[in-house]
């Protein structure tokens, strides 16, 4: 069958996952199969947990791991609600890439691409909140605050403004000409940069990803490895900042002279000083992956 997309640093996570031997690894983000596949293929004795908010993505990866349906369960449901579902299961690792996947940027009809002829941008296309939504129905100061914290726009007050005095727009060819056409190209395209606090916003991302760490915490887990790959600055921050919670035996706030937390709290060990990322090789093979960042965490 013909494979939509390809899995970011999939050699790095099978690694990390090859002495897991037993019991269950979630993968949060299963997409079209390509990180599972090879885990349920690599580790012959675990069961996996695939889950999935995109329907069609789901249904694909059903088709593609059927050959291991005894070993595999699935499961539709926004990421940040999978813990608490599963608490009960023997876990022992937990995947989450949280990029978007080849085909949704592909498949025009998504209207996550630059030539798509709508402005949808959700992944679960069950919910109502629709990038064309968004930009033609946010108020000035709340478009401003949109690109400036998710899209780290510098040029967010003229931005907006342009794309204010041109509303309303129906396609995502139409925002992305119009960017093109009048804004200065910094090293990166403000198209990009609108598109991605765009997409953040529809699918709530970031506190998605902060919820998952919040639920993955309170569930005391144990010999349980955690590896998540981000593709943007604000999502690394979220989990290079939640694993060096993890990894601390005192959580006081910094301007605490004594510690009052009983400097017992550590869970575990960071087992990536600094994020892994994707070999000249990878890129020139799959040039989407080049701002991957792959975390691990494992819990005592």
């Amino acid at each position: 069958m013909k494979i939509p997309h390809i899995p970011v640093l999939y050699n790095e996570v099978l690694d990390i996952f090859k002495d897991i031997n037993n019991d269950y690894i979630i993968d949060c983000t299963v997409g079209y199969g390509g990180h599972s596949y090879g885990l349920i293929k690599q580790n012959h004795n675990i069961k996996l947990i695939c889950n999935d908010q995109d329907e069609e993505a789901l249904d694909f990866s059903k088709n593609r791991l059927i050959d291991f349906h005894n070993r595999i369960m699935f499961n539709k449901d926004n990421f940040s609600k999978l813990i608490n579902k599963f608490i009960s299961f023997p876990i022992k690792g937990i995947l989450a890439d949280i990029g978007v996947s080849s085909l949704q940027l592909d498949k025009l009809e998504r209207g996550f691409s630059f030539k798509s002829s709508n402005l949808d941008m959700r992944m679960d296309r069950n919910q109502d909140l629709t990038a064309e939504y968004i930009i033609n129905n946010y108020s000035k100061k709340d478009l401003e605050k949109l690109l400036k914290d998710y899209g780290e726009v510098k040029d967010y007050i003229n931005i907006t403004s342009l794309i204010i005095k041109n509303r309303p727009f129906d396609s995502a060819k139409q925002l992305s000409d119009l960017l093109t056409k009048n804004i200065n190209k910094f090293r990166i395209s403000p198209a990009t940069l609108v598109f991605q606090a765009l997409r953040i916003e529809v699918n709530n991302e970031l506190s998605v990803l902060k919820d998952l760490f919040n639920s993955i915490e309170k569930s005391n887990l144990k010999n349980c490895i955690v590896t998540i790959i981000s593709f943007h600055s604000l999502e690394d921050r979220i989990v290079k900042n939640y694993f060096k919670k993890w990894s601390s035996s005192c959580i006081c706030e910094d301007n605490i002279m004594k510690c009052l937390c009983g400097n017992n709290n550590k869970k575990g060990n960071i087992l990536t000083k600094k994020p892994i990322t994707p070999t000249s090789y990878e890129i020139n093979k799959n040039p989407r992956s080049r701002s991957s960042k792959l975390r691990v965490f494992k819990f005592d």
